[in-house]
């Protein structure tokens, strides 16, 4: 059951629907549900969100939030995503708490992986 007032649901553009879907699928085993040819929607993977189809992506350094997934071996998880495709646009560095690494997706969006 969603939590009163708590982040409940995320949203993000994707010029590449497909690929992105097989990115996410490919690294971190998410699994979609289709709600048309514009729309895909994941859930179980810490919060539930969508792709939704569009000429535009997702930059921190345009403003937009950044989505910090956690990992247990980073560069594991570092290795997979340049294997599926993702483009690493900062490399492990570290930061007060612990190390991360920022990646984009096939439709260009960011996110980043933390470790401790």
């Amino acid at each position: 059951m969603p939590a009163h007032e708590k982040i409940n649901y995320l949203e993000y553009p994707a010029k590449d629907l497909p690929a992105t879907k097989e990115f996410f699928t490919k690294v971190f085993g998410w699994e979609f549900v289709d709600y048309g040819p514009e729309y895909s929607a994941f859930s179980n993977q810490g919060t539930d969100g969508g792709f939704y189809k569009a000429d535009l992506a997702s930059d921190s350094d345009k403003g937009a939030a950044l989505t910090v997934f956690y990992s247990d071996q980073l560069e594991a998880t570092l290795g997979k995503v340049s294997t599926a495709g993702g483009e690493i646009i900062k490399p492990i560095f570290s930061f007060p708490g612990g190390r991360r690494f920022h990646f984009r997706e096939p439709s260009g969006n960011e996110f980043a992986v933390w470790g401790e």
